[in-house]
């Protein structure tokens, strides 16, 4: 059993300063680095590095061949990334002292995905496959038609939010990860148990995650709630936390765990994230995520 990626990358260019800049205010940034990023990106490196065999499928510019290595050095299989005629994809991130931050986001070559680069790519996969696709790049709603057809279990990461998602042919989801701001964008419902109570009725043989911050994670299936507090700890960036979450979520479900053990898991990884500054460099091992002692927690199943 595999998993395959079809998600973005990205040079991200993090500036830290000491709040968000306002509308026609310049503000020193105190630090500025570069990283590999992309909500693609990201999730397939925390895949690897929580133990799935994972495959990215996306594409680069030349000035990103440094992002393939990347990924390939964590552990990711590389072999179905492309280089086009185009720049990489890349973000401007903002990051303030209490870990928030703001992004512009230019899609570059993440913006480039052909019908044919589609089906080449999902020509490798088969029934039993996992697939697991965001919303920064274009090609989604071929991606998810084309990998339910051939049975694969999809997983959906609707980010970043616009008004086409409602149209991409959401019935093929098997799982939507979403967050508060994805959710209300969906449902037009405003508080959470509202907007999972939505999602059931809408696509009720799916399950649907929602992460919810500082308060935790809820999940809902048609005959399924459970609800996880989060960890409590310290923020120093929380740009990657929801895609740690993701990549730890769905290599728990790939290794046989159950829902709740696999939110678990999530949960800690996100937490443990969020303390390191950066994107993919800030994602944790499995080993760090299982030995790590967060306070006030009970025991987590091993």
């Amino acid at each position: 059993m595999r998993i395959l990626n079809f998600g973005s990358l990205n040079i991200d260019h993090v500036y830290r300063l000491p709040r968000f800049a306002q509308p026609g205010e310049t503000l020193a940034s105190q630090a500025y680095q570069r990283f590999c990023g992309g909500k693609g990106g990201n999730q397939s490196i925390a895949l690897a590095l929580a133990g799935a065999n994972v495959c990215h499928a996306g594409l680069i510019g030349g000035d990103g061949l440094w992002l393939k290595d990347f990924l390939h050095g964590r552990g990711v299989d590389t072999s179905l990334i492309e280089q086009v005629d185009e720049p990489s994809g890349h973000a401007v991130i903002q990051v303030t002292p209490n870990g928030e931050n703001t992004i512009i986001l230019h899609g570059g070559a993440n913006r480039k995905f052909s019908r044919d680069y589609i089906t080449r790519v999902l020509a490798g996969f088969d029934q039993g496959d996992f697939l697991l696709i965001q919303n920064e790049t274009n090609g989604v709603a071929e991606c998810l038609e084309a990998a339910a057809g051939l049975g694969m279990r999809v997983f959906f990461n609707p980010a970043p939010m616009d008004p086409g998602v409602p149209r991409y042919p959401l019935e093929t989801v098997d799982c939507f990860i979403i967050n508060e701001t994805e959710g209300r964008a969906l449902t037009d419902e405003k508080e959470p148990d509202r907007i999972l109570s939505a999602m059931v009725q809408r696509y009720p043989r799916a399950t649907t995650v929602l992460t919810w911050g500082d308060k935790g994670v809820l999940l809902a299936q048609a005959e399924k709630r459970i609800s996880l507090p989060a960890e409590k700890v310290t923020a120093v960036d929380a740009t990657a936390a929801g895609d740690t979450f993701i990549g730890f979520f769905i290599a728990a479900l790939m290794k046989g765990q159950d829902m709740e053990e696999a939110l678990g898991m999530a949960n800690r990884a996100a937490a443990l994230c969020v303390t390191r500054p950066g994107a993919a460099e800030s994602i944790p091992t499995r080993d760090e995520v299982k030995h790590h002692v967060f306070p006030d927690t009970p025991p987590q199943k091993r």
